[in-house]
């Protein structure tokens, strides 16, 4: 190996193309096409995802959590696969129905609704609700013999990057007192659920779930138990490597075989879905030298696109659309967001090569509470969805 090639093979490895799955001359096609900053939704990404996950999870029902990304096309991509859908609020009801799905097909699983929002969701089919308090039972007394209730338990798990039991559930020890209430009042108990985290980086915590439920539901054998709802966790790679899927899941059908028969089981997956589904193509509007370090300002930022990162803490994978092979020497620089607040930092320690105003940049993995937990601070508009069958060069996707 000469001296050029170890050079660079060197840099590769130490600044790794985040793009080389991509086909860069479609990207640039679409930069010609629309004006930055937007986001570029890759339906066949959907496709890959949700069948992926369905096959590491065999026999489990999916239930897409919207509130991870709610574009139409995403859900109507997702109804074809044949997915079940998650909602929590009226919005999202009303948004599932305006696109044909049905009230059997879902699951409302936010454990504190407004009277109302039980009304709205009956009033479009769905009759499966979540609680996970005393309160929250008894405003369904009066909906006796109308719905089937499943009951949330909490597993807190320090593996998980957002800890999904801290605000909702209720310890094992609550749940016989919680089924005395319901069937003290003829309301019907089915099934239990739990969340153990967003991004889960271990399955651990939630197969011990699992077995802590089934355990559960064999000692309140007065419940004609139906379900089992195990909630998501279920991870993607950002700047970190996680389990392959298959890998994760493995844990989690081994204690889903203990499982009594006749229980059905259901998950509810959103990021795994929709993050590595969508991208972000921004663009450099201004640059500065700032002591030892350049700054460069994007045309978007963590009020924008990237608040994922203030309110997911997420990192996402950020590179030139230029072709690696015409990068220069990566210098230490901040990417910072377009807006007069100093908190909008994109990224503060990232090398990268000389850039100048015009240059684009690609954010990847940028599905998931994004777009969704965006605003418009400053005035500055939401990027724009642009929806695409595929933007993967079919040389490399392989790889």
């Amino acid at each position: 190996m000469d001296k050029q090639t170890i050079i660079e093979s060197f840099a590769e490895q130490s600044h790794p193309d985040v793009l080389q799955m991509f086909d860069r001359s479609s990207l640039e096609e679409l930069v010609a096409k629309h004006e930055t900053p937007f986001m570029v939704l890759d339906l066949s990404e959907i496709d890959y995802q949700y069948k992926s996950l369905q096959a590491a999870l065999p026999g489990v029902k999916l239930f897409y959590a919207l509130k991870a990304l709610s574009h139409p096309e995403l859900i109507k991509r997702l109804k074809s696969l044949g997915s079940n859908f998650d909602l929590a609020t009226i919005g999202e009801v009303e948004l599932v129905e305006s696109l044909g799905i049905k009230g059997d097909q879902c699951i409302h699983t936010h454990p504190i609704k407004k009277d109302k929002e039980i009304q709205r969701a009956l009033d479009f089919g769905c009759n499966r609700f979540v609680v996970d308090n005393m309160a929250e039972m008894k405003k369904f007394i009066k909906y006796a013999g109308k719905v089937e209730l499943i009951i949330r338990v909490s597993f807190r798990s320090k593996q998980a990057v957002v800890d999904l039991s801290r605000k909702f559930g209720c310890a094992l020890e609550e749940l016989p007192q919680l089924v005395e209430l319901a069937q003290k009042n003829g309301i019907e108990v089915v099934g239990l659920s739990f969340h153990v985290g967003s991004q889960s980086l271990s399955p651990m915590t939630q197969s011990n779930a699992i077995r802590a439920s089934v355990a559960a539901m064999k000692v309140m054998n007065s419940v004609n138990w139906k379900f089992l709802d195990i909630g998501g966790s279920f991870p993607v790679s950002y700047q970190e490597t996680v389990l392959p899927i298959d890998d994760f899941c493995a844990p989690l059908m081994e204690a889903l075989s203990e499982l009594p028969e006749g229980i059905e089981v259901f998950a509810e997956p959103g990021r795994f879905i929709s993050a590595p589904s969508m991208i972000e193509v921004v663009s450099v509007v201004g640059k500065a030298k700032r002591g030892a370090r350049t700054w460069y300002y994007l045309d978007d930022g963590v009020y924008g696109g990237f608040s994922g990162q203030m309110f997911d803490h997420a990192s996402y994978p950020l590179a030139p659309l230029k072709p690696f092979d015409a990068l220069g020497e990566f210098l230490p620089s901040v990417l910072a967001g377009p807006t007069c607040d100093s908190i909008d930092v994109v990224a503060e320690d990232i090398e990268l090569p000389e850039m100048q105003i015009g240059d684009i940049l690609i954010g990847k993995q940028m599905g998931a509470y994004t777009i969704a937990s965006a605003t418009e601070f400053n005035y500055y508009p939401k990027p724009k969805v642009v929806v695409v069958e595929d933007i993967f060069d079919p040389e490399t996707e392989a790889l």
